[in-house]
């Protein structure tokens, strides 16, 4: 099977600041797409968050969690999840362990002033038969969860609003982020000259939803393999430079990537800017797919 990954077309030695909660095994292992077995998948897989408790009249926690599961231990498992607030990284979440069945992983954040959180995991496992065969395993999952911290109200969250104050905070919480990012997006866009009628753009956030659609000009099965081999790019080239950092003490400030689905089905891409302000464009090739449709 012909491998494509995510290539960085301008690659710069950038150490990102990691003012972040980073939980993983010492050592470095990496994150690989093999073709997915049709056999083995999860029973059971999600991401969570949620408050827990007003710290002082300043402050409030946030549970930030995600969880799979399987009937029986496999060969290699691994997760790693991201977390954003307001639209700019707050931590990673990474774990992976040997005959692994299940995977658990918590961190409690702590929070200041009415914030919109968002978190989305990959979920994956690698399965190895006889014969040097290895099949993988993937699912992806979210959460999202909008906090009201207001000195005229009680504290209280939800993730979808359910009155009209509700939805007066989502909205206001919304519009802030999204001019951030919508400013951020296009200096990306226009710096490297993209015309975005030619693709369907997302943030790195939304792309959960893909966990049962097709992308733009793909099948439904062909999806899933592009998706596992960029989740296999980003944490080389995106997640394994942040946690790489997680000694410096200086705060993030690295906003959602951006990906951008070639509307004739034939590659991706990844914008996002580090903290240095370098800009960062990744391109994804799809392979052929016309010999199996």
């Amino acid at each position: 099977m012909k491998k494509t990954f995510l290539i960085p077309v301008i690659l710069t030695a950038a150490v990102l600041a990691a003012g972040l909660f980073f939980l993983a095994n010492q050592e470095k292992t990496v994150l690989k797409y093999f073709p997915l077995d049709e056999k083995i998948s999860f029973s059971s897989y999600y991401t969570d968050l949620k408050i827990l408790s007003e710290i002082d009249t300043d402050e409030y926690g946030v549970q930030w969690q995600e969880v799979s599961e399987l009937e029986t231990p496999i060969y290699l498992r691994q997760d790693v999840s991201l977390l954003y607030v307001d639209g700019k990284l707050k931590g990673i979440l990474s774990k992976w362990k040997e005959n692994g069945q299940t995977i658990e992983q918590k961190s409690s954040i702590h929070g200041e002033d009415s914030s919109h959180f968002q978190a989305i995991t990959f979920h994956h496992g690698e399965v190895h038969y006889p014969d040097d065969k290895i099949k993988s395993i993937q699912a992806m999952s979210s959460d999202e969860l909008y906090v009201i911290d207001s000195p005229h109200t009680a504290l209280e969250s939800f993730d979808q609003p359910l009155n009209k104050n509700q939805e007066e905070w989502k909205h206001t919480l919304d519009t802030a982020t999204n001019q951030q990012l919508s400013f951020h997006w296009n200096q990306l866009i226009n710096h490297f000259d993209i015309p975005i009628d030619k693709y369907t753009i997302i943030p790195l956030t939304d792309l959960a939803k893909y966990e049962h659609l097709p992308l733009p000009g793909l099948t439904e099965t062909e999806s899933q393999q592009v998706i596992g081999q960029l989740w296999e790019g980003l944490y080389k080239h995106y997640i394994l430079g942040i946690a790489g950092s997680q000694n410096n003490k200086h705060p993030i400030n690295t906003f959602i990537p951006l990906l951008l689905f070639a509307n004739d089905g034939s590659h991706l891409m990844v914008l996002f800017q580090d903290e240095n302000e370098e800009k960062q464009q990744l391109l994804q090739a799809y392979p052929s797919f016309d010999d199996k449709r």
